[in-house]
């Protein structure tokens, strides 16, 4: 992206559009993310999951007035939206929940329908989030679709990564069991008002004492690739943080304990390894997403088919139909 466009007149049409062309990975997309790469890496970026109806959009949109208004922080929200799989299309409403922020010149919300790519994020993900860090806002924050265990991309993009939990989700056990939790740099328990909220802490805490002494925290490298975190640095162990999204209570709290993560891993020197994982991940989808486009070319559909129809009669196992064709 040419950082000229962003401080524009229309810098926010400008982006608008850069952003589609990343969506839509086209050529002028392509060009926006390898010229906007340089000026990206200084957002602070905060991932936001947690299963559907735990109130993650309500929790990024008080979250955003509390950084707007006390820390006089701009930040860019990116809301990813399931879509659907009969026709594609997505709600795209977690604006509706965010209508406070309508109008607020230091605010960007983008939404973005998922496309059917698993992990609760979508494929350009990354490259909106790059573009909005590039622009000059301090906050990113990543709302994922919320499709519960399985989003675990998120940690691999976010510095911080908050899961959302709330009382009334399934018994004590359904929330240690959840894949999801071994994500959580922080665990916010929100809708805090409600009858349950002291079972569900006791259960997110006993999760916690279990887990995490052991190291257990979902943060795992690519071993052989990248350096091993520092062995000596400190173990952060998540905070469990109580709020009331619809009436904004706890976001002062919320953002203290994402200061505190942020300075622990600063002081760790994780940071500068979270920073170099997450580009190794990009890094390593484009590089099997080329070869795959790449070998696709060297086949015509009817040499494919044929293969194909080899594995069908049983002639062949996948694999070996894999080895004929590379």
């Amino acid at each position: 992206m040419a950082i000229e466009s962003v401080v524009s007149k229309d810098w926010r049409l400008q982006l608008a559009r850069q952003i589609t062309a990343v969506e839509n990975d086209t050529a002028a997309g392509r060009k926006a993310l390898d010229e906007s790469f340089t000026h990206a890496g200084k957002a602070i970026l905060i991932g936001v999951t947690g299963a559907p109806g735990t109130g993650k959009s309500s929790l990024v949109n008080q979250l955003t007035k509390y950084l707007r208004k006390e820390k006089k922080l701009t930040v860019g929200i990116v809301a990813v939206d399931p879509s659907s799989p009969f026709t594609g299309g997505a709600i795209l409403g977690d604006r509706v929940r965010m209508r406070d922020l309508a109008g607020d010149e230091g605010v960007f919300i983008r939404s973005m329908a998922s496309r059917g790519a698993l992990g609760g994020l979508a494929l350009a993900t990354a490259g909106v989030v790059q573009l909005l860090d590039a622009a000059g806002f301090d906050v990113v924050m990543i709302e994922t679709v919320g499709a519960g265990q399985s989003e675990v991309e998120i940690a691999r993009l976010a510095h911080t990564t908050l899961v959302v939990e709330a009382p009334g989700f399934g018994d004590d056990i359904q929330s240690i069991k959840a894949g999801i939790m071994e994500i959580a740099d922080i665990l916010v328990l929100n809708k805090a008002d409600l009858p349950g909220v002291e079972s569900t802490e006791r259960a997110l805490r006993a999760n916690l004492e279990l887990g995490y002494p052991m190291g257990i925290n979902g943060k795992a490298g690519h071993q052989g690739t990248l350096p091993a975190q520092p062995e000596k640095a400190e173990r952060w162990q998540p905070p469990v943080i109580k709020t009331v999204a619809t009436k904004g209570t706890g976001m002062s709290e919320l953002s203290d304990a994402i200061w505190r993560h942020r300075d622990h891993l600063a002081s760790a020197n994780i940071l500068e390894h979270r920073n170099r994982e997450r580009l190794f991940t990009e890094f390593d989808h484009l590089l099997k997403q080329q070869l795959f486009t790449d070998w696709q070319k060297k086949y015509s559909k009817r040499e494919i088919d044929g293969v194909l129809q080899r594995v069908y009669s049983r002639q062949v196992s996948p694999r070996q139909a894999v080895d004929e064709l590379l």
